[in-house]
């Protein structure tokens, strides 16, 4: 287990501004949950649009972009996670479902570090019940527009020897690149506020010449990395939460916006994907393609 992962497993004193004074909340260690099996459908054909984006609520600047990404008529949306406060039954029916419900039965979701604490209080029932499955999966796989779509877990074990990193190795065994992998807390990030997650280096290890996307939020903002190891990294954590500074000094940094709502678009094909980052109001603040390999002989 990572040593961030065993700090987060231990009894923690959390102190959560909620208004002018403080709220102090004690976080459990969260139970560590199940994964590997069906549980977000696959999408049928052979190209596929999905929108990417966490750390949302419920404030006018997550309605104006659940409405953005509605109009699209996706086939998914990667919720990245974090429910606010503390993710409970009642943080999902009042500080998440107003919006974002609006998508639930098409959403593909990834806990983050606000939701996971209490994810069988909250986080597992609520998506237990949008996708009408008889259980949550903590991680899973589906497929979309030609590539294979990897829910990652950043909140529970995935070290040498856990059974998620377990499974992921199983899920790349198959030549090719054509492979996006999506969580909470990013392995790289040019954020003032949380930076690089040096905990998720054993699934970018894993992933490094087997997946062409990465996509994660935690950071409030939106970037897109220069490619690192042949990896395309985007942060999409822009999801109508307060916004964080990013380091503009970051040579990694190839794109940035801490200012705006927004959203990672994703038009899926075999052996392609296009990008764009679209804010709230329309705008699309950052566009372009990147080719993987199918694994296909030639």
């Amino acid at each position: 287990m990572t040593r961030g992962l065993w700090l987060a497993s231990i009894l923690a004193l959390v102190v959560l501004p909620l208004t002018a004074g403080a709220a102090w909340y004690f976080f459990a260690p969260a139970p560590p949950g199940t994964g590997g099996f069906a549980f977000v459908r696959s999408v049928p054909g052979e190209r596929a649009t999905i929108w990417a984006v966490g750390d949302g609520d419920t404030s006018r600047a997550s309605r104006l972009l659940v409405d953005r990404i509605a109009a699209d008529d996706p086939d998914r949306l990667l919720y990245l996670g974090d429910v606010y406060e503390r993710g409970t039954a009642r943080d999902f029916r009042r500080n998440y479902d107003p919006t974002w419900g609006r998508l639930a039965q098409i959403t593909a979701p990834a806990p983050g570090n606000h939701d996971w604490p209490r994810h069988r209080n909250g986080y597992d029932p609520y998506w237990r019940s949008a996708l009408r499955q008889p259980r949550t999966a903590a991680w899973y796989a589906f497929r979309a527009g030609g590539w294979s779509i990897l829910s990652i877990n950043s909140e529970t074990d995935h070290d040498e020897g856990s059974p998620q990193l377990t499974w992921l190795r199983r899920q790349l065994r198959a030549p090719g690149t054509c492979r996006l992998a999506f969580w909470h807390r990013p392995r790289f990030s040019a954020g003032s506020h949380h930076g690089d997650s040096p905990g998720m280096a054993p699934v970018w290890d894993a992933l490094r010449g087997h997946a062409a996307i990465v996509v994660a939020g935690h950071e409030h903002g939106m970037q897109r990395l220069h490619p690192i190891d042949g990896i395309t990294s985007f942060v999409s954590g822009a999801g109508g939460r307060s916004r964080y500074r990013l380091r503009r000094d970051d040579r990694r940094l190839a794109f940035g916006d801490e200012r705006r709502a927004g959203a990672l678009r994703l038009a899926l094909r075999r052996g392609a994907a296009a990008w764009s980052f679209v804010a709230a109001d329309g705008s699309v603040l950052d566009r372009g393609t990147l080719r993987c390999r199918t694994g296909e002989r030639r």
